[in-house]
């Protein structure tokens, strides 16, 4: 069995910090965001030991599994994850371009 390592692109932790900050600064507290990061943290764990499990996009090797309000972009090469944004499915998807090609 293959085992997997992740790795995060430097868009992807971005991502990640702005939608906890956002509930951090809307709530007034981190109790949520500190949820949210426990559920999307359990979910990348998830991705490494079933690395098929999220839905097959457009492109044969980029995945995305669906966690709560949010979407984990990923790309499977070797031995790797490699995870590319987290996109909240509540936004219009015009106010970013999706690039997932995986930067080398």
């Amino acid at each position: 069995m293959v085992k997997f390592k992740i790795e995060w692109s430097i868009e992807a932790r971005l991502d990640l910090l702005d939608i906890l900050d956002f509930y951090i600064s809307r709530n007034k507290s981190a109790a949520y965001s500190k949820k949210l990061y426990s559920k999307i943290h359990k979910s990348t764990r998830l991705i490494v030991k079933q690395p098929y499990i999220g839905t097959q996009t457009g492109i044969e090797t980029v995945r995305a599994l669906i966690t709560g309000d949010y979407q984990i972009i990923y790309e499977i090469l070797d031995k790797k994850i490699y995870i590319s944004m987290i996109w909240d499915c509540r936004r219009d998807p015009e106010d970013k371009i999706i690039d997932t090609r995986v930067k080398k």
